[in-house]
């Protein structure tokens, strides 16, 4: 199915996300109680729910987003061109404006959206947060009523399960082993909340997102057996 495919027709994205607060302390009562009972199974025994809360950018209920980097190729005159850009700032505004580029530009049937691990973790974490800051959802996160076969979105972890759902592969080991340049050469996921509220460095975020869909896109294209991109192919807007 990949093959048949045209790389002009799939939008790359990803997310990154952090705690929507800075501190544990900073969560009123309620909040902090629902926390605590949210992540009970996964906090080990000694571990507070203040300690863990670093972690809670992974939960649409206790997270926000604050960049979604997205990236689509371009062929005009032989010459193959990836571009990318990114939404960040204030949440609502970012995620209006990534609706508005769905709706206006990635809004036909041939459309498809595509990120790793995105169908557990980036389509449903946007919709979610569209939804608590009253944001229209567009039509390619709107899975209500579709079948399947008629959602518009692209996994490459799903590509590499091959219908085994039981295993999971980062995606620096599948850039690793498919031998594509590693993404996570300055930062990873684990460090983007201290970045965020600690450095304010939003722009360095923005560096190691945009990097997260360069690298999608070459997992695509080692699918397709077609050439990796290099750097001159490479156009940030």
């Amino acid at each position: 199915m990949i093959d048949k495919i045209p790389l002009e027709h799939i939008l790359f994205l990803d997310i990154e996300t952090v705690p929507e607060q800075a501190y544990y302390g900073h969560l009123d009562e309620e909040m902090q109680a629902l926390f605590e009972a949210k992540t009970s199974y996964q906090r080990k025994d000694a571990m507070t729910a203040e300690a863990f809360y670093s972690q809670a950018g992974i939960w649409a209920e206790f997270g926000k987003i604050i960049c979604i980097s997205v990236g689509y190729f371009v062929f005009k005159n032989d010459i193959r061109q990836f571009r990318t850009t990114s939404f960040f700032g204030e949440e609502p505004q970012l995620l209006n404006d990534f609706s508005r580029l769905l709706e206006t530009y990635f809004n036909k049937p041939q459309h498809l959206l595509c990120g790793h691990n995105a169908k557990e973790f980036d389509y449903p974490y946007i919709a979610r947060r569209m939804i608590i800051n009253g944001v229209p959802i567009p039509e390619k996160l709107n899975l209500f009523g579709k079948k399947p076969w008629e959602v518009p979105h692209l996994d490459t972890l799903e590509l590499w399960k091959f219908g085994d759902y039981k295993h999971y592969t980062s995606l620096k080991l599948l850039t690793k082993i498919l031998e594509i340049p590693s993404p996570k050469d300055d930062i990873d996921g684990s460090q983007v909340g201290a970045v965020y509220y600690n450095e304010g460095d939003i722009d360095r975020i923005i560096t190691y997102c945009e990097k997260d869909v360069i690298a999608v896109a070459q997992i695509v294209l080692r699918f397709k057996r077609l050439p990796l991109l290099v750097e001159s192919e490479l156009l940030s807007i």
